[in-house]
């Protein structure tokens, strides 16, 4: 199958290799020029623009930071996805998104003919997890996609409802990661090993893939994740809209958007996102600094 594929960054790269491995011709597009370098030396085809990607596709991916971007990249007049797709053609976006976005953009898509997929995912390809929006006949048509960079795929419902569904695992699993960080801090100011707790915490209640973060990133202060701040405090300020937009309580998310705005105010966006931290360390007068040898803690980092 002929696929296009914008956006070519932490998560593009990795995902586009897994469609070339399985045996598809990939077409690539970003706005840094560097970006698809990974990708064109296992064979994909560089596109001058993201027009003329879309326009020799039958299918287009596009892995971008947010709606923002996204609808940008997708609705320029000349120079956009959507100009260049065929009438027929299919587009799925895989980044993590704001559903009213993804309704304007599929409202553009239909009146040209084009079927829009919401397709967000989780963790890294080919290990990771995608939440699929769409028809139920697109679905069973584009699933084979699917499989070729995720383990686990879920078709959650119509256009719009993969993106709902990958806000509300934001929402849990970075509200989570403030709440954990606090209870780490009360700890330390009780006297509490660190360590010793780290290794209680994966085996009770306080259990978390988020928590793994803390061993990971903030125990030896280099805050590394697979995820930067920026983008995890966007994706927690689109699943609060995402609660008020549907009359939903989202009072731990509020605060827990608060305290990730705060840190970047203080300039950390493009570091890992366990910087945020450094907020909560500040406030309580005390540093999380242990150990990192603590078993049972994942690889890698959550996105």
């Amino acid at each position: 199958m002929r696929i296009g594929l914008v956006g070519t960054g932490t998560m593009g790269t990795p995902i586009g290799g897994c469609l070339i491995r399985a045996g598809h011709s990939l077409t690539v597009y970003d706005l840094c020029p560097e970006a698809p370098a990974a990708l064109c030396a296992q064979g994909a085809r560089r596109a001058e623009s993201a027009f003329a990607t879309a326009r020799d596709s039958e299918v287009v991916f596009t892995s971008l930071p947010g709606p923002a971007e996204y609808e940008a990249a997708m609705l320029q007049p000349e120079t956009g996805i959507l100009a260049g797709l065929q009438s027929g053609a299919v587009h799925v976006d895989l980044t993590t998104n704001a559903p009213p976005t993804i309704a304007r953009v599929g409202e553009a898509c239909r009146s040209r003919g084009v079927e829009l997929i919401d397709a967000p995912v989780s963790g890294r390809p080919p290990a990771m997890t995608v939440m699929v929006g769409a028809s139920d006949a697109a679905f069973a048509k584009y699933r084979h996609l699917f499989d070729a960079v995720a383990v686990n795929v879920f078709h959650v419902g119509p256009s719009g409802a993969g993106a709902t569904a990958k806000l509300v695992t934001q929402y849990l699993g970075y509200t989570n990661f403030i709440a954990s960080i606090e209870g780490m801090l009360i700890a330390a100011k009780a006297g509490i090993d660190l360590e010793i707790l780290a290794r209680i915490v994966p085996v009770s209640a306080g259990q978390s893939r988020t928590f793994d973060n803390i061993v990971r990133g903030v125990f030896p202060g280099s805050f590394a994740a697979g995820g930067t701040l920026d983008i995890v405090a966007k994706d927690i300020a689109l699943a609060c809209q995402l609660a008020r937009d549907v009359g939903a309580p989202a009072a731990l998310g509020a605060l827990a958007s608060d305290i990730y705005q705060r840190a970047q105010a203080q300039g950390w966006g493009q570091e890992g996102f366990p910087v945020v931290a450094r907020v909560l360390e500040a406030m309580a007068g005390t540093e999380l600094r242990a150990a990192t040898n603590v078993p049972g803690t994942n690889e890698g980092g959550e996105q």
